[in-house]
């Protein structure tokens, strides 16, 4: 059994996964985002006694070369080398992977996506990631980069709306992960009605027909399906597991399936996007994955 951490913007949650990627939670609590103090002494307050390996599946950019994070929706702890950093703080070995790489990673060796030899998994949480597997290694990239189609510049050609330019705590303005994600939906009814209404209220008022929010997920699926039919046209993939909160609704992540569909160069003979069967904390078991593989001294990630 592995202790794991699957940590976003929005949450941490704990759990132990078994080799076989079966996960037992233990705990979930709001992630501190902007006191560093404060998001060590969550991790340390929710670890087990002992010495043994934890690893953590984490909403940022990891550095192959220098371990430093880069997280847009984790501040207090974005620039640091957090793995460094934590196992000084908490007495014994940390593994830091990606979110998007973890649960990529769980799903082509434990979920739906084992028997495909291209992956494109994709993360719509508090925010928007991706990762690449190819013949089941992780394509990480030059500097980790490889699946960030998060960070693309946000339009919505199908739709004509004009959407508000957002600075992304990447350092640019306008990508998809500020409109993307659970916020991003949040911040483009706010954008179009001037009133406040939470992600799963919106998904629950689009599913009853109510009209304003049916407006926002057309424009959402617009910016969404646009910036994720480009990446497919350039990665090719068969399959395109989906993660995070907003996974958890399945006709929200049918309606993206055929949007993208529709605007990519794939002929789709079958559903393309799938929501993980697993649930949005899946990054917990591909956490648990490359602990078990780093251990063992057989976790590689394929360079650019």
């Amino acid at each position: 059994m592995t202790f794991c951490f699957d940590i976003g913007g929005s949450k941490i949650v704990s759990a132990w996964v078994d080799d076989q990627g079966s996960i037992e939670e233990r705990g979930r609590q709001a992630t501190p985002v902007d006191d560093r103090t404060a998001f060590y002494r969550a991790l340390r307050d929710s670890c087990p006694d002992g010495e043994d390996a934890v690893g953590i599946a984490i909403a940022g950019v990891i550095d192959p070369r220098s371990g430093q994070l880069t997280s847009a929706n984790i501040p207090c702890v974005s620039g640091h080398c957090l793995a460094d950093d934590l196992q000084q703080y908490l007495g014994r070995p940390v593994y830091l992977i990606n979110d998007a790489d973890a649960f990529a990673l769980a799903e082509t060796h434990w979920g739906a996506a084992r028997d495909h030899a291209s992956v494109l998994a994709i993360i719509l949480g508090t925010g928007v990631g991706g990762a690449i597997v190819l013949e089941g290694g992780l394509h990480a990239g030059h500097a980790g980069l490889a699946g960030e189609w998060g960070h693309a510049p946000a339009c919505a050609l199908r739709t004509g709306e004009s959407l508000p330019l957002l600075h992304c705590l990447c350092g640019q303005r306008g990508c998809v992960d500020t409109l993307g994600g659970a916020r991003g939906m949040e911040r483009l009814y706010r954008h179009a009605y001037a009133a406040e209404l939470d992600s799963v209220s919106i998904v629950n008022a689009w599913l009853s027909g109510q009209a304003q929010a049916a407006h926002v997920v057309d424009i959402w699926l617009d910016i969404v399906g646009g910036a994720l039919a480009a990446a497919i046209n350039i990665i090719g993939p068969s399959t395109v597991p989906v993660g995070g909160g907003l996974a958890s609704s399945k006709a929200l992540i049918a309606a993206l399936d055929r949007e993208v569909c529709r605007r990519s160069l794939t002929t789709c003979e079958s559903s393309l996007l799938y929501p993980a069967a697993s649930g949005p904390e899946q990054g917990l078991a591909g956490a648990a994955w490359k602990v078990q593989q780093s251990v063992r001294g057989a976790f590689t990630a394929r360079p650019a």
